[in-house]
């Protein structure tokens, strides 16, 4: 499913659940041992699709440990994202020479909690949600936009390594698969110079699934 919320030049690889066939390099394992089976299942699948989606960009297997801010640090010319959540772990890798980041998440197809909604919300995002909500579809548009913010922030992070809050990007979703979302912080000087003030992304629902995409094109020469 992720591929086609991707152009052609970002390889994915997903997986609905746990890949027994996913190992971890020793590095991996130091940082996994004391994780729980649960999490280390997911852990190492999810580096699995990794593996996987670099493979299909010439890339050869290799450890994939966290860096400072705790996101994947990725082999020299490569960006990339993971996401997880229940029945599903997946990864979207690029050369960099053909993006400057990529921004994947995914999120199980039911509401959010009570109260969440207001906590990540600007007000023209909450009234956007109830005009979706009249539009009939069978989606669930407060996880959507939920999602949608994390994908954002999971381009925003590697290009500024800088925090964003929910409150920090406006984001416009469209019933037909896209969505724009506007970033209402400048990113800190002199650490990402030219980082988009606009990025566009598309979204897929599925019956238990919600994906959301962002690929930042490479800067202009």
């Amino acid at each position: 499913m992720l591929a086609t919320l991707l152009p052609d030049h970002v390889a994915a690889a997903e997986s609905y659940g746990d890949d027994p066939a996913a190992a971890l390099f020793p590095e991996e394992q130091q940082l996994a041992a004391a994780m729980r089976p649960e999490r280390r299942r997911e852990f190492a699948t999810a580096r699995h699709c990794a593996r996987r989606a670099g493979l299909r960009l010439g890339l050869p297997p290799g450890p994939l440990l966290p860096g400072p801010d705790g996101a994947p640090h990725w082999p020299a010319g490569v960006v990339g994202s993971l996401t997880h959540c229940r029945g599903y772990r997946a990864a979207a890798l690029a050369l960099r020479a053909n993006a400057r980041a990529v921004g994947i998440d995914a999120e199980p197809h039911r509401p959010l909690p009570p109260g969440m909604l207001a906590r990540i919300a600007l007000p023209e995002e909450r009234a956007e949600q109830r005009a979706l909500r009249e539009t009939g579809a069978a989606v669930c548009w407060d996880r959507l936009l939920f999602c949608a913010k994390e994908a954002v922030y999971k381009v925003w992070s590697p290009l500024t390594r800088a925090w964003l809050g929910f409150h920090e990007a406006t984001i416009a979703l469209h019933p037909a698969g896209t969505f724009r979302a506007r970033l209402l912080r400048t990113p800190p000087d002199d650490t990402a110079p030219g980082v988009p003030a606009v990025l566009d992304g598309a979204w897929l629902a599925a019956p238990r699934l919600l994906l959301a995409a962002i690929v930042v094109p490479p800067a202009a020469p």
